[in-house]
């Protein structure tokens, strides 16, 4: 009865883990809707509802058994490999090795996750990528992409022999979906009017700043889910105590973050840049989900608070070298990304090597195969938008509707 009630409190916590994750998909649709302009809000959304399903659908058919399954799909679409679940004769007579929770319950944890690195392009690419360009780059994203990447470290492959840690995946999840979005975006180029002849930078302000503070704070508060259900279990004293670990050093690291990219904005505009404190919060979560779990509070804030510093310095930059990102998700997603995993080996001993191997073997790959991806769909069915449709806003032209109807379009 002891190890049935463990594998229920276990199966449980994967999937109200799970389930929190999933909410954060309505705090990029909330973050994104709110950053871009109005005349473009029913396209982002459309884009961030149908890329969660589309990856829900590939990840079943396809991609669960690329990263948990030895890199194979065929024959009969294996998954399925697991979706024949535990016993409770398996569960109560396999001793140490007995299964601890439901196979089924793993599955929906993981799928959520490949929904979060495809919802970093969304946001990357707003405003000038045709819906179903997207959607196709999404089924090969999430399909096979991240998928396949996702096993050389947590499905057991090469990462994970030479030592690559990442507790919940700033560079596997963060980085990766970062990757494929600077491909697309220099392929897409920035959006019209956002550089000038001589080449000034201009600013394109979001349409709906409260809508984008709530996502911020829907993406923060389903971070707990994400890097506490990472703990995989919690139904023994010291799993529980990790998770609560977890959940106070991801809420300090957010909190770190975001103060120190307001102060960073105050020192360089002259002003308390929203945008930036917001971003600046996503940054310190990055930051801390490759080690959530061994930090003291105090050290989880300092790790947030770097993360928070490079994200402001990074979308400067960034626009500067005319990568349009609406949203900033390559810089949070990205720079900062890159930042957390070697953070594992600057305040928890992993190895420098180790951790610049993982690097480079998740950005090659997935930016490699992204900007290859672009362009086939670029010949086929092409990527970006037109001028006219640009400059009406894509909500008219993609879905044939407008966010804010009772009002003027921009």
């Amino acid at each position: 009865m002891e190890k049935e009630l463990a594998y229920a409190l276990d199966t449980f916590y994967f999937l109200i883990s799970g389930a929190f994750v999933m909410w954060m998909a309505a705090g990029f649709a909330m973050l994104e809707a709110g950053l871009v302009r109005a005349k473009n809000t029913v396209e982002i959304l459309t884009k961030n509802v149908s890329l969660f399903a589309t990856a829900c659908i590939m990840y079943l058919i396809i991609g669960y058994n690329f990263m948990y399954g030895g890199g194979y799909v065929l024959p009969g679409f294996d998954l399925i490999l697991s979706m024949a679940d535990n016993s409770a004769e398996a569960v109560t007579a396999g001793g140490d090795d007995a299964p601890y929770y439901s196979n089924l319950s793993d599955f929906f944890f993981q799928v959520v996750f490949v929904a979060t690195a495809m919802s970093i392009v969304s946001g990357a690419v707003a405003e000038r990528m045709k819906l179903f360009s997207f959607l196709v780059f999404a089924v090969i994203m999430t399909g096979f992409i991240y998928p396949i990447q996702g096993l050389w470290s947590w499905g057991g492959g090469f990462l994970s022999e030479v030592g690559y840690s990442d507790y919940a995946g700033s560079g596997i999840v963060h980085m990766c979906g970062a990757a494929a979005a600077l491909a697309l975006v220099i392929i897409l180029g920035p959006r019209r009017g956002k550089y000038g002849a001589d080449g000034k930078v201009n600013a394109i302000p979001g349409a709906n700043l409260p809508l984008a503070t709530l996502g911020t704070f829907i993406l923060w508060m389903g971070w707990f889910g994400f890097n506490g259900g990472s703990e995989l279990a919690v139904a023994s004293v010291d799993s529980a105590n990790n998770v609560a670990r977890v959940f106070v050093n991801t809420n300090m690291a957010a909190s770190g973050g975001l103060i120190a990219a307001l102060l960073v904005a105050k020192a360089m505009f002259g002003k308390a840049d929203l945008t930036m404190a917001l971003n600046g919060a996503l940054a310190g979560l990055v930051a801390i989900t490759a080690d959530p779990l061994s930090p003291s509070g105090l050290l989880a804030t300092i790790i947030g608070a770097i993360g928070g510093v490079i994200v402001v310095f990074s979308i400067v930059g960034l626009e500067k070298v005319k990568i349009d990102d609406p949203v900033g998700a390559i810089s949070v997603h990205g720079t900062v990304g890159i930042w957390g995993v070697l953070a594992v080996a600057v305040f928890s001993g992993a190895s420098f090597g180790a951790q610049l191997i993982g690097i480079a073997s998740i950005f090659a790959w997935t930016f490699g195969l992204a900007i290859i991806v672009g362009f086939i769909i670029k010949a086929i069915m092409g990527l970006r938008v037109s001028e006219e449709e640009e400059d009406a806003g894509v909500d008219i032209s993609e879905c044939g509707m407008e966010a804010y109807p009772e009002f003027t379009n921009e």
